[in-house]
């Protein structure tokens, strides 16, 4: 599949495999002076390690151009389907929010 970005003239191939995605309900952000990390993770229940399932590497100029364009995506996500509540309590989720399981 692949997309026109119009504005840049771009042609974004985007393969079949990773069109379908990869779930992460964690991220992990740590940067140098050359560059920021993220690592997406995937927690589930009853599993002790969490494995990182991609890990992208930015420019800071890159990393500060994903910052505007989440804040953009967001603010219009929110004009379109009202405020993101954030979760209080932990910010990693131990137990999803139910009950532990019992043998």
């Amino acid at each position: 599949m692949e997309q026109q970005d119009n504005k840049n003239g771009l042609n974004i191939e985007l393969s079949a495999d990773i069109a379908q995605g990869i779930y992460s309900n964690l991220a992990v952000i740590s940067h140098s002076g050359s560059e920021f990390i993220i690592d997406f993770v995937r927690m589930m229940p009853g599993i002790p390690k969490a494995p990182v399932k991609s890990r992208i590497i930015l420019s800071p100029d890159n990393a500060k151009r994903l910052l505007k364009a989440l804040g953009d995506n967001i603010r219009k996500y929110e004009q379109a389907f009202g405020e993101i509540k954030e979760q209080k309590g932990p910010q990693i989720p131990m137990n999803f929010g139910g009950p532990t399981a019992k043998a």
